[in-house]
């Protein structure tokens, strides 16, 4: 028989965590939880109420992870990159998590589903800043952006592909170089300068003459 001890409440949602690591959130259960902690499931449910509620601890544990994961990444400068590649990171090193948060069924319009994650404005301004962009052409900008770094880290995500950190970063710089071409109207010489110089900090030296090319069309 499993003996109990005294198991704190941060000890259940460490427990469940590891569980969720490889176990969808529908799938935890109590006894799960408990082979984690080498316990009876009693320690579970004095620190909480139902499972539904250490589900949703345990989410919202997962989602500030996330959210700290986002903010480094936005310490690589452009933070407009760093976020996007700390988003395929984490789909990467953490994929169940990742499915937790970002592959559930919902029935919302897409620029909805972007506006429900608490860091998209701090994305938004990083991204502004990158491509000198007003705030609503940044806006529909960054949904084209987040659908394709969103499908990217979807296909890492559940091992559709196998794909290096060199490639990964290779892709979202040409991919967002390619969009800001196409987005919105015929700048003028002035912007035009303006997301040479920031899209070349980007990582997009390479690719620099490809819009006067594209603008001269």
């Amino acid at each position: 028989m499993v003996k109990n001890r005294k198991i704190s409440k941060a000890e259940v949602v460490k427990a469940a965590l590891e569980v969720l690591k490889t176990t969808s959130i529908d799938d935890l259960t109590a006894r799960r939880v408990a082979q984690q902690l080498d316990s009876s499931v009693q320690p579970i449910f004095y620190n909480f109420e139902s499972m539904d509620e250490l589900k949703q601890v345990a989410r919202q544990t997962i989602y500030n992870f996330y959210q700290q994961c986002m903010l480094e990444g936005a310490q690589n400068e452009p933070a407009y990159r760093g976020m996007g590649l700390a988003y395929i990171k984490f789909a990467q090193n953490y994929p169940n998590y990742f499915k937790i948060l970002f592959m559930s069924h919902t029935n919302l319009d897409p620029n909805l589903v972007i506006s429900r994650d608490d860091q998209t404005n701090r994305i938004l301004e990083a991204g502004m800043r990158m491509t000198g962009f007003d705030p609503e052409t940044q806006r529909q900008f960054h949904l084209k952006v987040w659908i394709f770094t969103h499908g990217l880290a979807t296909l890492v995500a559940t091992q559709t592909i196998e794909i290096s950190d060199q490639e990964i970063e290779r892709l979202l710089t040409e991919t967002v170089w390619a969009m800001a071409i196409g987005q919105g109207d015929k700048p003028s010489d002035e912007l035009l300068k303006k997301r040479q110089r920031s899209f070349s900090r980007f990582g997009l030296r390479n690719h620099q003459n490809k819009m006067e090319q594209n603008d001269e069309a």
